[in-house]
Parts: structure tokens; C-alpha cells; sequence
């Protein structure tokens, strides 16, 4: 009787109400994932999907919730549990799913669930909350943060010292300690306007893109090299690094950025052509820097040996592609995906080669970077460069002839029938012939061309070794027009993306578990779905043109109510500046990340930022003005740290140590020898040699000529994937093969030995002791405050100069300038 009332009900299909509590449960807790994605290809939009199920089997038996897959997993009462994460379906929800089931899970004849909008809370379209009520005057940030404060009866830290603010805020913006001079004005300067005139100060300097653009560089994985056993070298990785440099010094609206880094060349094509001058047209010029931001997919993890394998080689790059995208501009962990669908976050494994179908539409290519008449200079100067060669193949055929006549006097010296048993094939001696010509092989091996020539020989070498110099040294540097060239008269060019040709457009595939053996259905270019995303169709499209894929991306990420681009920034922004992001797992604002501390603040922060024109510098402003931003660091307070202990509410600043960069770039300040030139082609500075050791071969680590180029900015040194300059690795580089949203901190005893022991250290200890020799005479307690305010931008007190003049008689000057950089207090930012 049961089963044939169950029948009875099915067969009926009574129309479900708009306000049924199931359809409520179903729309707003699983069509994230199993609606237009269809995760694990399970969709429950429609009945006849719901029954037919996905790649577990059907997913609903109607009157018998225990046989229902739906149920099992939302009851918790299987191995399988949904939702994916911490967020599990209340009681009252289980129970509402359960009655439906048993009374034949009513649905209406051919309607469908809309999805609607997603339940979690970062993939949810921006929308501005209203700011809280606040004394008027008050910063916006402030007027967030302070009701967060009172709900957990937290204390706010006061105001820091003037003299800790300006530290903070030259560390922060520009990466360098303030000069004296600039710490007394501010501190003397008690005008209302004397910390925002600070801020625009430092905004417009242009050591700001150099700081700024360290941080991005690491969420891009920048590196120099491939990495893997041969790390392979990209030559011209540092166009990349400069042109984000030099558009965190320009402002570049975010939403350009993005654009320029995913689409430069789809969104604004140009050439280099030039009309009747010398001079390009300025929008050629910024056409061609919006190609250069492509570079950023250029300059990932490579493994030589896949150069091999096309197919082998196009997949590991699509896939680090899209696994760099998903990181660096939404937040999300992508990569989860590539094998199948992810676990806790609605992103399918189609989702994933759609997007990397975007993708597989281009290639890597050099573009010049230079117009016609300079790569016209080049191919006049040609024949210089092929008088290079020709020296050096003058120079081959020389050691050839050299070696030829050696060889025959060692001959000379043995028997015609060695002679003759040598003579012999190998693979057809006999073994006593072998055994015959043994000395004659051990004589040749022994040959010393450079020890055995003779004296007119040695004569005709070092002349032709010259030649080559000079054939060098007569090879230009620049071309008519002044423009360099790279390396040995190479034209100046950029690693960018370009397209391939229509017909050689590889395949795009779900692999079972990310196997390449295992292929899957093919798939297009396509967005996620779970953002509302679908197919790029090629409408825009004819003949043999490419699709503008990758542009479709760039302009749908840079939406303005785009659920995660201006979210993941402004916390990025925010990251950078507190030591911890309102978020505080920047890359992951999925299930398994962090939730944000304060959400209202995160989401007024996005959708200020658009407001603002993606303005990353306005967004310093208004962070920096804040009172938030401007409490102390050294606060304690015991409720405080009871109930927050992490300062997830900013109750007070934190205390943050500086990066192996940034620790560089000070104690080069410090001394008075930091070598402010900009940009170019990578620093290498000399190695101890213990630091050898651990390179390799040493024409890796191919050392500037000019020791003023060791000085420089530790932005611009050569970074490797295979070896990181020693002392960035002490002090917590990156991991450059993925996204690192965060450096890591550690202390540990190599930070310690660097500042101590590394001849680095000790050099620039030698140049602080004669900077302060020079400007300071011969006072000890002089030297010791002026060593204080340089290194730690403050006075010292009576107690610590008369501790330090203590050290300075029993050891020297310059030992006392060593232990200044290894304070805590010039390693820190308070």
C-alpha cells in the first residue's frame, strides 16, 4: 500500500511551492556546486538529473531517504559528508530534506532550481555595506574596527611615537630607513597635515615601486630561472620585474594591471612602427607595456627535458597558468582541481581545462622591444659579430693544429706496430692489441697543449686570444639612436605571450587524475561556473583569426562587483601593511581558508577600491590615516591577548621583521653606499667561497664587473630557483615555483652568523664606521647616537650610549657597527 501511495504521488508531480523549505535548502546550500558546475556531474537543477545522478550513482531515491545519496551526505551518516568545509546543514535543514524524501521528493513537471546566489561568502558579488555610525571626523577603517573591538571588550593600543610612525611608514612604502634629517623634521613638526604630507612623500618617490613591486613579484612567482636540474635562464625575465615596478610608481589602476598582465596584447594590439621621426608614438610605447605584463606567465618552474615532449611541456605550462591565476588574481586554490573536482570549493575539473583551453590559445614568444631603425643598427653592425666568430674559429683551428702536432711527437715514440695496432678500428683490436697500444693511449691523454707548445706557439695563441678581445670590444653597446643593446649586441626584446597559429592550436582535455595517459572528453575555452561563468564562444570570430580569449578573462576579472579581484587585493593591500590580512590565508578565500575577521571591512575596502579607481595608492592613504594603522605595537594587555591573542581585530599593530631584501637594502643605507640605480638586467654580486659550493657550476652565477652594481637594491638581484643568494635564503625567500601569498618567519642561528661572519656584513660595518668617522669626528658617544638614529631612527638613551661607547673601546668601531645590524630592533618594525 505504501509503495503504490509513493507511485501515486510521483505520478502527480504536485507543483512544489515557491516557498518550500527543501527548494530553499537545495538552492542556497548545494547549487553552488552541483548546478551550472555540476560537480562530480552531479546537477540537482532538475528532477531527471537529481535521479540520474552523477559519477557516484543517482543521488535520490523518492519515500526512502536512507537509500538517498543526497541524504546520506548531508546527514553526515555516510563516509561522504557535504557541504564540503566546517559549514555542515543545521538539524532542522536535515530533517526538512528527510520529510521531502520520504513524501516522494514533490518536484514541479519540467521547471528547474535557479540557482541561487552562492552561499559562501567570497563568491558572492561585492556589494558596499553601509559604513557603522562613528564621531564624526572619524576614518572609515576606524569606524569598522571599533565595533569589532567593543563586541569582544577589546582595548585599543594608543598612538605609537612619532618617531616609530615615520620608521613604519618609510619601511612600509619604500623598503629604506628615513635619514635623520627627515625623522627630526617630522618629529619637530606638530601642523595637522605633517603625517599626510609623509605619506604622499613617500607615495611619489620612486623607490615606492620598488618596494611594492618586491611584494607582487612574490605572489607571481617571479624568478630569473627555470629551476630543476639545468635552470634554464630567462634572459629577459627583468622586463617583467621592471614593468611592475614601474606601474606600482605610476598608479596603474589595478583593473589595468590585471588586464595588462592577462590580455595586454588582446586589449590593446599596436605595433612598433615608426612615422617619418625616431620618436614612437606614446601609445605604441604603453601598447608595448601592456605586453610586457603577459610576461608574467613566462617566467615560471620549467623542466628542460619537457622541451622533448610538446604535449608533456604545453601541460605543465597551462597548468601553472592557471594554478598562478587562480592564486594570484582569485584567491582560490585552482590547482586542487586539475585532477578532479575540488573538494570543499565548487570548482570543477572543467572549470579548470576551460581554463586552461584560454590558454592553450597562445604561446611564448620575444617580441623586440626597440622600433625598425634600431633592428636595422643591428644588422649593420652585424658583421662585427661575425668577426667575433671568426676570431674565435681562427682560435679552434690553432688549438687543432697545436694538439695535431703533439699527438704525432708522442706517436713518434713508439713502434710501427703500435703504431699500426692503433690503427685499428676499436670495436675490431684484438684484445693484445689492446693490450699493445695501452701506453700509446695513456702517452696521448697526458698531452698538455698549454704546458708542451713552444715559445713562438705561445706567442701565436696569446695573439689570437687578443684578437678575440678586441673583436669583442669592437662589437657596439647601443645602436644610432642610443638605444643599448642586450648582452653581446643581441636586439633589446621581451618574453611576452603571443598566438599560436589557428591550425596548431593543441587539444584541451580532462585528464583522469591529472594523467596525461588518461584522456578525457576535450573541452573549450571557458570561465568558472561557479562564479557564473560559461563557454567563450569565438561569435567575435572568423576564418582563421584566434579567438580573444584571454581578453574575455581579463575584462570579466576586472568587473566591478566581481565577487573575488578587488576582495583578494584590497587584503593583499592590507596584508602588506598589518603583517596579517583581514583574511588571513591570502591565496585561499575558499572553504579551507580563513574566514575574514572582519567581513564588512574587507567588502566596504573592495568596493572603495573600485570606487577609487583601483588607485593602490589611495588605498595606502586611506589605511595609513587610519588610527588603526597608527597604534603601537608595544601594548599588552591581558583580557586583549586572552580573547584575541592573534590580533585578528587590530587592537594594537604588529611587529613585523624585514624581509632578507629589505634588511639588504638597509644596512647599504645605513653605511652610505646603496646605489639607487634603477632597473635593468640582474645583479649578481660576489660569493665567499663556501657560498660557492652549493651553486654548481660557477658561470651560473655570472658576477657584475662593476662593484657599484653589488650595492644595488635587493629587488634587482639575480634570483635563480636552483640558488638563492645566501643571505635571502637565511632570511625566508619564497618558494618561486607557485604563488607565495606571505613570507614565512623564522629565527634561527644562519641569520644570526650572516650579520656576523659574512664578508658582505663586515664590508659594509667598515663603511658605517668611516661614514660615522667622517660625519661625526672622533666622539665616541657622537658616533653612537648617530649610529641609533641612521639604523633605528631614533636617539639613544643615556644607558645605551654609555653601554656602546663601553664596546667601542673594548673592541673597535667597526665591530660595534657589525652588532648594530644585528639589533632586534633593526631586523623589526614596530
Amino acid at each position: 500500500m505504501r509503495k503504490l501511495s509513493i507511485l501515486i504521488v510521483l505520478l502527480a508531480v504536485p507543483a512544489w511551492a515557491d516557498d518550500s523549505a527543501a527548494r530553499t535548502i537545495l538552492e542556497k546550500r548545494c547549487l553552488a556546486c552541483h548546478g551550472e558546475a555540476r560537480m562530480s556531474g552531479l546537477d540537482l537543477r532538475k528532477r531527471e538529473a537529481v535521479l540520474t545522478g552523477g559519477k557516484r550513482g543517482s543521488a535520490l531515491t523518492p519515500g526512502d531517504p536512507a537509500k538517498s545519496l543526497l541524504f546520506r551526505v548531508v546527514s553526515g551518516s555516510g563516509d561522504l559528508k557535504m557541504p564540503p568545509g566546517k559549514e555542515t546543514l543545521s538539524r532542522d535543514e536535515v530533517e526538512t530534506l528527510r520529510t521531502w524524501i520520504l513524501e516522494g521528493a514533490q518536484w514541479p513537471g519540467d521547471a528547474s532550481i535557479q540557482a541561487a546566489e552562492p552561499s559562501w561568502w567570497s563568491f558572492k558579488k561585492l556589494k558596499r555595506p553601509p559604513i557603522p555610525e562613528a564621531p564624526a571626523g572619524s576614518n572609515p577603517i576606524d569606524a569598522f574596527v571599533l565595533p569589532a573591538l567593543r563586541a569582544n571588550h577589546l582595548t585599543a593600543a594608543p598612538p605609537a611615537d612619532r618617531h616609530t610612525l615615520i620608521r613604519r611608514a618609510y619601511f612600509d612604502l619604500i623598503g629604506l630607513p628615513p635619514e635623520p634629517e627627515r625623522v627630526e623634521k617630522f618629529v619637530n613638526d606638530s601642523s595637522p597635515d605633517a603625517w599626510p604630507k609623509l605619506i604622499d612623500e613617500l607615495l611619489a618617490s620612486p623607490r615606492y615601486g620598488e618596494r611594492w613591486g618586491r611584494h607582487w613579484l612574490d605572489v607571481v612567482r617571479y624568478a630569473d630561472s627555470g629551476g630543476y636540474e639545468t635552470d634554464i635562464y630567462f634572459r629577459n625575465a627583468w622586463r617583467y620585474r621592471d614593468y611592475v615596478i614601474q606601474s606600482f610608481n605610476d598608479d596603474k589602476p589595478y583593473d589595468r594591471f590585471v588586464q595588462e598582465q592577462i590580455a595586454g596584447d588582446e586589449i590593446w594590439p599596436n605595433n612598433l612602427d615608426l612615422d617619418g621621426t625616431y620618436t614612437l608614438d606614446p601609445k605604441k610605447v604603453q601598447s608595448l607595456q601592456a605586453r610586457i605584463g603577459t610576461g608574467m606567465f613566462t617566467i615560471g618552474p620549467e623542466v628542460h627535458e619537457s622541451n622533448m615532449d610538446a604535449t608533456k611541456l604545453q601541460y605543465e605550462k597551462v597548468t601553472d597558468y592557471v594554478d598562478t591565476l587562480g592564486a594570484a588574481f582569485l584567491g582560490v586554490t585552482t590547482g586542487c582541481a586539475r585532477c578532479h573536482d575540488h573538494k570543499f570549493d565548487p570548482i570543477t575539473q572543467r572549470d579548470y581545462f576551460r581554463l586552461a583551453a584560454i590558454f592553450a590559445l597562445s604561446t611564448e614568444t620575444d617580441i623586440p622591444v626597440v622600433h625598425g631603425m634600431s633592428i636595422r643598427d643591428h644588422g649593420q653592425n652585424y658583421p662585427r659579430i661575425i668577426a667575433v666568430d671568426e676570431s674565435k674559429t681562427a682560435l679552434k683551428l690553432f688549438d687543432g693544429k697545436l694538439r695535431k702536432r703533439l699527438v704525432e711527437a708522442r706517436k713518434s715514440q713508439f713502434s710501427p706496430e703500435v703504431l699500426a695496432a692503433y690503427e685499428v678500428k676499436e670495436e675490431q683490436r684484438t684484445a693484445k692489441q689492446k693490450e699493445l697500444i695501452a701506453p700509446l693511449e695513456e702517452a696521448l691523454v697526458s698531452i698538455k697543449p698549454d704546458k708542451e707548445m713552444s715559445a713562438e706557439e705561445a706567442g701565436q695563441r696569446r695573439k689570437l686570444l687578443e684578437d678575440i678581445g678586441k673583436a669583442v670590444a669592437a662589437v657596439p653597446e647601443q645602436d644610432a639612436q642610443k638605444v643599448p643593446f642586450d648582452g653581446l649586441m643581441d636586439i633589446p626584446s621581451a618574453t611576452v605571450l603571443g598566438h599560436r597559429e589557428p591550425e596548431l592550436v593543441p587539444e584541451t582535455r580532462l585528464y583522469g587524475r591529472g594523467d596525461l595517459s588518461n584522456k578525457g572528453e576535450k573541452v573549450g575555452p571557458g570561465l568558472p561556473a561557479f562564479l557564473g561563468g560559461g563557454d567563450l564562444n569565438s561569435d567575435d570570430c572568423s576564418g582563421r583569426c584566434i579567438p580573444l580569449a584571454r581578453k574575455k578573462l581579463a575584462l570579466w576579472l576586472t568587473q566591478a562587483d566581481h565577487p573575488l579581484t578587488a576582495r583578494v587585493m584590497v587584503n593583499r593591500i592590507w596584508h602588506w601593511h598589518f603583517g596579517r590580512g583581514i583574511v588571513a590565508s591570502p591565496n585561499d578565500f575558499g572553504r579551507q581558508g580563513l574566514a575574514p575577521a572582519m567581513p564588512e571591512l574587507l567588502d566596504w575596502l573592495a568596493s572603495e577600491f573600485v570606487s577609487r579607481g583601483w588607485s593602490i595608492k589611495a588605498m595606502h592613504r586611506l589605511i595609513m590615516l587610519s588610527d588603526t594603522y597608527r597604534r603601537t605595537s608595544r601594548f599588552q594587555n591581558e583580557h586583549n591577548q586572552r580573547v584575541d591573542p592573534d590580533n585578528r581585530f587590530h587592537w594594537r599593530m604588529n611587529r613585523r621583521r624585514l624581509e632578507g631584501e629589505a634588511l639588504w637594502d638597509a644596512m647599504h643605507s645605513v653605511a652610505g653606499t646603496l646605489n639607487l640605480k634603477a632597473g635593468g638586467r640582474p645583479v649578481v654580486p660576489p660569493l665567499a667561497e663556501d657560498e660557492r659550493s652549493s651553486l654548481g657550476a660557477a658561470w651560473q652565477w655570472p658576477v657584475s664587473a662593476d662593484p657599484e652594481q653589488h650595492n644595488r637594491r635587493g629587488v634587482y638581484i639575480l634570483v635563480r630557483r636552483n640558488f638563492t643568494y645566501p643571505m635571502f635564503e637565511a632570511f625566508d625567500s619564497p618558494i618561486n615555483a607557485v604563488s607565495c601569498p606571505g613570507r614565512d618567519v623564522s629565527s634561527v642561528a644562519p641569520q644570526a652568523l650572516w650579520f656576523l661572519n659574512n664578508r658582505v656584513a663586515f664590508e659594509q660595518a667598515k663603511a658605517f664606521a668611516a661614514r660615522l668617522r667622517k660625519e661625526h669626528g672622533n666622539e665616541p658617544a657622537a658616533w653612537v647616537d648617530a649610529a641609533w638614529r641612521l639604523a633605528l631612527s631614533r636617539p639613544a638613551s643615556a644607558e645605551e650610549t654609555e653601554q656602546a661607547v663601553r664596546l667601542i673601546e673594548g673592541l673597535s668601531l667597526e665591530k660595534f657597527c657589525l652588532s648594530v645590524f644585528n639589533l632586534n630592533e633593526y631586523a623589526y618594525v614596530d
